[in-house]
């Protein structure tokens, strides 16, 4: 089951788990979708995939298998790609 994870890999922005803004990779990498844009150009930079917007758990299912409240950030410092 997906862990759906509380904030931003890179800014630690907060991505509750009926955020719209949280995207995924196959590994369950959680990024905003900004930072998955403009700092990592769309592709994981953990293991090279591609991001798809993290599924939005029903309420009744949260409930009863509810999200972690374990945050995770990258070591390596998130900074924008240059242009």
């Amino acid at each position: 089951m997906m862990k759906l994870k509380p904030n931003c890999e890179c800014c630690d922005k907060d991505l509750p788990p009926e955020s719209d803004e949280a995207v995924i990779c196959t590994f369950e990498c959680t990024f905003c979708a900004t930072c998955a844009d403009t700092v990592f150009g769309g592709a994981c930079p953990n293991c090279g995939g591609n991001f798809v917007p993290r599924p939005i758990r029903p309420a009744a299912m949260l409930r009863k298998y509810p999200a972690s409240t374990e945050r995770h950030l990258r070591e390596q410092p998130c900074l924008a790609k240059a242009g």
